[in-house]
């Protein structure tokens, strides 16, 4: 999904644009988080960017959108780019340090 969604929508006040966008973005990674996996993948991963248009949006991670839009309705924008794009990822499994008892 790549898309530039307006904050000062003449219909609506910024916060409830606001709160349709986190609507709209939630439904979006719902439903590419329920597609089929592709053989050897453990889940699907997200690369995001985010930005007042496509030439400023810059990298950031799924959990962190909510916080992006907030910031975007701090600092007045006008409109804000989302570029949430599913990849398939696979665990890593992390080595567990041994520990000494005394």
């Amino acid at each position: 999904m790549k898309k530039t969604f307006p904050i000062n929508d003449p219909k609506n006040t910024p916060a409830r644009a606001i709160e349709a966008i986190k609507s709209e973005l939630r439904k979006y990674v719902k439903r590419e988080r329920k597609k089929k996996l592709p053989e050897g993948v453990d889940f699907w991963d997200f690369d995001c960017k985010v930005g007042e248009n496509a030439d400023k949006a810059l990298p950031l991670h799924v959990a962190e959108i909510n916080q992006a839009l907030d910031h975007a309705q701090a600092d007045d924008w006008q409109a804000v780019y989302f570029e949430i794009l599913a990849k398939p990822g696979i665990r890593t499994h992390k080595a567990k340090e041994s520990t000494s008892e005394l």
